[in-house]
This record gives structure tokens, C-alpha cells and sequence, in this order.
């Protein structure tokens, strides 16, 4: 693949503008734009840093046990820093409402949504209502407000790691797609398959048996890594599809859930890394290979610590 190549899928891909990826790239628009079009080839810096993003944004990135290592690492010292995510969020409005802004833009934008982030912004905080957009996207942003605060409040009401249930894996899905499906908070009972996916999908006839055993998986042992227990679940989570939309976003959420019970932030996947997170999330599936999953797991929690650093 040649360079002009990589920049147009990197491009095509994070949904960035050639203004912002010159920005990264700490280049000017016009250079980038030559690069683009095919008129001049960046130097031997510049494509290492083109290779480097083109890798991260595409999921072709190989992980190595080292670069794991490094990423733990850094994951714990932010953890001393900030050993109760949770409660420094609930009680700092300005924060909670930065957690909730970015947790719900994004994860609806991967699964489509067109909002804007100040759409977002206007749509949740302020009950704007914005023109052009349908009302489903306005209340799927709505949703996830309120099954975001949902899942803090059940947190913050118990201090020791709360079994989560088949329930309030179906309550926070009655959340999500109230007002948009009738069959919210139920198990789907008919076939389905992931768009864009080779991983086959649980037999809806065998949907409650998968997420019986799906329960008792959950259960985190602590002879267990966190980060690859929530991989390993969030894989086996999305395989079983059990509902006829919105598996994403309460697979997200659940590992939201994961995540903060074990004092650790929300785990923030942005919209524009979403090829290498369903590139990922296919390898766990279809090859048992987590690394890759659990890798871009800490890379996620990475965000949400600068959110922290930020605030």
C-alpha cells in the first residue's frame, strides 16, 4: 500500500479532516493535501508517523507482550493517582457531565448516529432539539444519558463489587431503547447477524441458556488480569447478540460497569478508532486471540485518565 493510500484510509476511517490530521502530523494543510493528491511523498519521519497512525486507526497493529506490559503499567500509576474514579466523577458536576458528554458521542457515533458533539451537548444538557435529525438519534442520545447515570447510581450505592445480573443487563437495555423499540429490555427471538462480521451469533433458541452461563462468566476471579477478563467477556458478550439492537452500546456499558467496580475509569472508545476496535473485537471472536482486545482495553482507559488529568 503506498503512502497516498494509508492517509486516505487513515482518513476515511477516524472520519478526520485533512486539517486535523495535518495537525498531527504537525504539518501544514497544503503539504498534507500534496500528499494526498499524489504530488509529493512525505519524508522518512513523516511516513513512520503515517505508519504508525494508519496501524492504529485499521487495527493491523501487532501487539507485543512488552508494549502490553508498558501500557499496565502506566494504567497503574494512574490508578494511585486516581484510586476512586468513581466517586471524583459523581461528585464534580463539571466532570460528570465531560463523562457523560464523550461516553454518549461516542458510542453512538460508532453505532451511526450523526450528531455532532455540540449536538450532543445541546441534545442531552440543555433539551435542545436539533433540526434535520431524526427523533430517533435524539432519543438514543437521551437514552444513554440517563442508562449512564443509571449504571453510577447503582455503583456508588454499594462500596464492595455488585454481582451484575441478567436483569440489570436487560434493565440497562430497556433504558437504552426506550421509546425506540418494543421489545426493549427483551431477548431478541428471531435470527441476526453482525453487519460488516464473519462471527456468528448465538441461535436465538439458545439466547437464555448462553446468557445464563454468560453470568456466571462474568464473575471476576482475582487470579485474573481485570483488563483481560472485561476482553474476554466483552468478546463473548457481543457473540451472543442477545437482543435485536443496541448490543453495542450495552456491551460498552457493561464494561463501564467492569471497569469502575474495580477502580478504574469508564472505558472510552472513540468513534474514530472504530475500525481497529471491530477489527479486534473479530480476532478475540473468531481466533481466542484477546491481546489485541485487551490491549486497545488500556488504551481506552487511557483516555478516560486524561479526561481525569484534564478535569
Amino acid at each position: 500500500m503506498t503512502v497516498q493510500q494509508k492517509i486516505q484510509r487513515i482518513l476515511k476511517v477516524s472520519g478526520k479532516t485533512q486539517t486535523e490530521l495535518a495537525q498531527m502530523l504537525q504539518v501544514s494543510f497544503v503539504t498534507l493535501n500534496s500528499w494526498v493528491n499524489g504530488k509529493s511523498l512525505p519524508r522518512k519521519i513523516a511516513q513512520a508517523k503515517i505508519d504508525l497512525l494508519y496501524q492504529e486507526y485499521t487495527g493491523v497493529k501487532e501487539v507485543t507482550d512488552s508494549e502490553l506490559l508498558v501500557k499496565k503499567q502506566r494504567v497503574a500509576e494512574l490508578k494511585k493517582q486516581f484510586p476512586h474514579p468513581l466517586q471524583y466523577i459523581v461528585q464534580r458536576q463539571d466532570l460528570y457531565e465531560t463523562f457523560v458528554l464523550e461516553l454518549t458521542y461516542h458510542t453512538n457515533s460508532i453505532e451511526g448516529s450523526t450528531f455532532t458533539e455540540p449536538e450532543v451537548r445541546a441534545v442531552i444538557f440543555d433539551n435542545v432539539t436539533i433540526p434535520d435529525k431524526t427523533v430517533v438519534e435524539h432519543q438514543e442520545a437521551k437514552n444513554h444519558q440517563a442508562a449512564l447515570g443509571n449504571l453510577m447510581q447503582w455503583l456508588t450505592q454499594h462500596k464492595k463489587p455488585k454481582q451484575i445480573t441478567e436483569d440489570w443487563i436487560k434493565k440497562i437495555h430497556s433504558i437504552l431503547m426506550n421509546g425506540i423499540r418494543s421489545d426493549a429490555g427483551m431477548y431478541r427471538r428471531h435470527g441476526v447477524r453482525i453487519v460488516g462480521s464473519h462471527v456468528p451469533t448465538t441461535n436465538y433458541l439458545k439466547i437464555d441458556d448462553r446468557m445464563y452461563t454468560f453470568g456466571q462468566d462474568l464473575q471476576h476471579s482475582s487470579e485474573e488480569d481485570i483488563v483481560m477478563h472485561m476482553a474476554k467477556t466483552h468478546a463473548q458478550f457481543e457473540q451472543i447478540h442477545p437482543f435485536s439492537d443496541g448490543n453495542g452500546r450495552v456491551g460498552r456499558l457493561l464494561m463501564h460497569a467492569q471497569a469502575l467496580q474495580y477502580g478504574l475509569p469508564p472505558v472510552l472508545i472513540k468513534q474514530e478508532k472504530k475500525q481497529a476496535y471491530y477489527t479486534y473485537l473479530q480476532r478475540a471472536q473468531l481466533e481466542e486471540k484477546y491481546i489485541f482486545l485487551e490491549s486497545f482495553i488500556y488504551d481506552a482507559l487511557l483516555e478516560s485518565y486524561a479526561l481525569l488529568q484534564n478535569g
